[in-house]
């Protein structure tokens, strides 16, 4: 009993953020620290994108098809926003391991003057052109007609949606995981809240359809930016600003951006296949298309949890080089990509068992269950060489070496994945099970490349 007391204490712990040191002591402990707020935060995520697939789901299939079109797309604002996202994560880690919390200050308040201002643009671009987007995607008149407001409303958003990604950037990087656990707990919570309500319709409150779940999901993510923000200037959080950081510095944005660009491409790389990838199976129909947009938001929610393990490596790897010990960085990296595959490696195994069960919740139409449920078996084989890959590109992130994973994303996801998959899917006819074998071969094949690079070293010698 005082073993089960004691262990609830340390998960409370880990939830309030009361321990901020990182950079000595128990590494195990240390990753627990982390990981537990972080994934904690990951799993309001991705329980988020299930709840909102199937009260979707709901509306019909050109519903579920355009929201699969839709963030396909907006993998490339979320490519953006994780880019500089990365840079401030490294930037304000580092700065905090050298104990020098005012100069991650003045950093932090360049990258929102960034992160604000590619939001705009990006926002209104997005908005004007919503319908066309959805044409280049290759959707259907009926389905644009029915469900183009989703898309435009959620390009409309964009600005929540880069300043909540680079915000809790900062909180990770200082070694706040439970700040930004909380602000994303409270925007994902309004998102379900509100999911069923506009979408479905109550009361005096209209049915939206589809575009319900777009202004359900930018009422949470602004809120969430809101909380953010008041933590930062409240003093509450390791990062403390004020009205003196209020100033633009050229040169600090020049340097954030730059540093943010390895990070954007990273993702922009793998956005472009995923693109491909949703571009083909389009083929082969709605109802394959729809099949495989459930199965990928099923997988998120196994994915984004384990996102929370290897954020919490990148900010080992930030503070601990910042505290001049690249040793403990490492062994930081290896222990939390050992805990990460037996996880996934553990859900794997239930996916692949009981995938038609889980799939059954959100769709019966049976061309799409058949599509969804191939697609979570085929793609959780990976699972075991995917947990060590997003630990350690994410490790290469918080060192500050953008790059790297950068060049091994366009040499797996471009150069090997979009032909392979187009090879097996059309030239040899597999169709949809063509696009599930590359997704799981080309995802283990980046993690062996990853740690090869990795063990060599020379990551620790990046200058941030």
């Amino acid at each position: 009993m005082s073993s089960f007391k004691h262990k609830l204490k340390f998960i409370l712990s880990a939830l309030k953020g009361q321990d901020k040191q990182f950079t000595s002591g128990s590494i195990n402990r240390a990753i627990l620290l982390l990981s537990i707020p972080m994934i904690a935060e990951m799993l309001m995520e991705s329980l988020f994108a299930v709840v909102d697939v199937f009260f979707v789901s709901k509306v019909g299939i050109e519903a579920v098809a355009t929201v699969g079109l839709t963030e396909s797309v907006l993998m490339i604002i979320y490519s953006v926003a994780i880019g500089i996202s990365m840079a401030m994560t490294a930037v304000v880690a580092r700065r905090i391991g050298e104990k020098n919390p005012e100069k991650a200050a003045q950093v932090v308040f360049q990258g929102l003057i960034l992160a604000g201002a590619l939001g705009l643009v990006l926002g209104v671009s997005g908005f004007v052109y919503g319908d066309e987007i959805l044409r280049l995607m290759g959707a259907e008149e009926s389905l644009i007609q029915s469900s183009g407001w989703y898309t435009k409303i959620m390009f409309a958003s964009n600005t929540s949606i880069i300043l909540l990604f680079v915000i809790n950037g900062v909180f990770r990087g200082a070694g706040d995981a439970s700040i930004a656990m909380r602000s994303l707990w409270l925007a994902n919570g309004i998102n379900i809240v509100l999911d069923p309500l506009l979408i479905l319709g109550w009361g005096p409150i209209p049915e939206m359809g589809v575009a319900g779940a777009a202004i359900a999901t930018t009422i949470g993510r602004s809120t969430g930016v809101i909380y953010q923000v008041y933590h930062l200037f409240n003093g509450s959080s390791v990062i403390k600003l004020s009205l003196k950081f209020l100033k633009i510095r050229w040169e600090t944005v020049r340097e954030i951006l730059t540093l943010s660009v390895g990070g954007m491409g990273q993702f922009l790389v793998e956005t472009a296949s995923w693109i491909f990838l949703v571009r083909v199976m389009s083929m082969f129909g709605a109802s394959a298309l729809a099949g495989y947009t459930i199965a990928f938001r099923v997988i998120v929610f196994t994915i984004l949890p384990s996102w929370g393990m290897a954020n919490a490596a990148a900010t080992l790897v930030g503070q601990n080089l910042g505290a001049n010990r690249p040793d403990r960085a490492e062994a930081s990296v290896w222990i939390a990509a050992k805990w990460n595959m037996i996880f996934l490696g553990s859900i794997s195994v239930l996916f692949i068992i009981l995938a038609k069960h889980v799939l059954t919740i959100f769709i019966q139409e049976p061309e799409a269950l058949c599509t969804g449920v191939e697609a979570l078996r085929i793609i959780c084989i990976g699972y075991i060489f995917f947990a060590y890959g997003m630990v350690i590109s994410q490790s290469f992130n918080g060192a500050g070496d953008t790059r790297t994973p950068l060049l091994i994303n366009m040499a797996v996801f471009w150069v090997l994945q979009i032909p392979l998959a187009y090879f097996l899917a059309v030239t040899l006819n597999w169709e949809a099970r063509g696009v599930f074998i590359s997704i799981a071969l080309c995802h283990s094949i980046h993690a062996l490349v990853c740690m090869y690079i990795f063990r060599k070293g020379k990551w620790k010698t990046v200058k941030v």
